[in-house]
């Protein structure tokens, strides 16, 4: 089936309303429930590819630990390296709140 860029940006605009202000858990249990086990787990692996590039992990090393393709490592370092990466932007929140 195609994508549907109209749907997927009105559907995950509104899980992101919904979703404003939840706490942790309540947005772990809702991806657990809204994700199949195989999608839970490749995005898990992208999260852990981008916290390893952050830290300065080569990629290689990472497409070998993770199982992934370095295309994927690759786009998740261009997103990473971008002005106002979100990425960026979750990371120091983290380490921010690790911090407290």
């Amino acid at each position: 089936m195609p994508r549907n860029p109209e749907l997927m940006r009105y559907n995950i605009a509104e899980i992101s309303r919904a979703l404003e202000g939840a706490d942790a858990a309540l947005i772990e249990n809702f991806l657990y429930s809204l994700l199949t086990p195989a999608e839970a787990d490749e995005m898990a692996k992208r999260w852990a590819l981008v916290k390893e590039l952050s830290s300065g992990m080569p990629q290689r090393k990472i497409a070998e630990e993770l199982g992934l393709s370095l295309c994927k490592i690759t786009r998740g370092s261009r997103e990473l390296k971008k002005d106002g990466s979100t990425f960026r932007v979750l990371l120091d929140r983290l380490e921010e709140r690790r911090r407290k």
